[in-house]
């Protein structure tokens, strides 16, 4: 694919912003290996996140894909609809934190998420997305390698985290690929991950959501704790837990049917 070579009226590239967590990716090979990640999806919509000079936008644009941009950058979004005019009416000058995606995409219609993710919100971004798990079938891109690992940590590793049990009880997480640091502008100081999760057939989980979100961050708190130890605070004084054997695990070994158990025995107690 030829690169643009338009220049907008305020010159041809856009300045990175340390304050939005900005690294424009400068490798059009990775951008296009990770607007790839989408192509079993072609059918559906795509909301690209932080789409900055539209260096991943161009190849999701040129493979068929309908997509939308969510940009907070005034001067990216001025950028944008200089040089990308297929864009007009689909540049959303927003906050994708901000975005309510029922109302972009109403009436419970379906959709993939991607983006070059701001490292400092990455986190954020991901819980956005599991407030549409019934509207967001696939959710892909880069993010920073240590967290983009976190998202797919299998239980009985040390990368496991509160963000790995809540994403993959309703998302199966792929660690696709990591990107160096020299493909950047300004280049990080840390390597980068390409992550694809993909909607699992869950729609239940057969607990209490609440309790269970509420389990998962209390243990993963105490991670050095086991779980018998890290969940006593959640229980009054001298109640008498079970001997079970989910309580003399520690979190990250747990899988999500185990904190699904493990939920629903505090439940029994409670």
């Amino acid at each position: 694919m030829k690169q643009r070579h338009v220049k907008s009226d305020m010159g041809s590239d856009v300045k990175p912003k340390k304050a939005l967590g900005q690294h424009f990716l400068t490798d059009e090979s990775i951008a296009a290996r990770i607007a790839a990640t989408l192509d079993d999806y072609k059918g559906l919509p795509v909301m690209e996140v932080g789409p900055g000079m539209g260096v991943l936008t161009k190849y999701l644009l040129a493979t068929g894909h309908d997509v939308k941009v969510a940009e907070i950058d005034i001067e990216s979004v001025e950028y944008l609809r200089y040089n990308y005019p297929e864009l007009a009416g689909r540049i959303l000058d927003a906050d994708f934190l901000r975005l309510d995606l029922a109302q972009v995409y109403p009436d419970g219609q379906k959709l993939c998420v991607i983006g070059n993710y701001p490292y400092n919100i990455s986190s954020q971004i991901f819980f956005h997305v599991l407030d549409y798990r019934d509207q967001v079938v696939c959710c892909s891109g880069m993010l920073q390698r240590e967290v983009a690992e976190r998202f797919a940590a299998a239980p009985g590793t040390k990368a496991r985290g509160i963000l790995s049990v809540l994403l993959q009880a309703w998302y199966n997480v792929e660690y696709l690929f990591t990107v160096d640091e020299n493909v950047f502008n300004p280049p990080p100081k840390v390597k980068s991950g390409v992550i694809r999760m993909t909607r699992n057939t869950v729609t239940e989980l057969g607990c209490d959501e609440k309790l269970f979100k509420s389990v998962v961050k209390t243990t993963f708190g105490q991670r050095r704790k086991t779980i018998r130890n890290s969940i006593r605070g959640m229980f009054p004084a001298g109640v008498p837990l079970p001997d079970s054997h989910l309580l003399s695990m520690r979190p990250e070994q747990l899988s999500v049917g185990e904190f699904v158990e493990l939920t629903k025995l505090i439940t029994s107690l409670r």
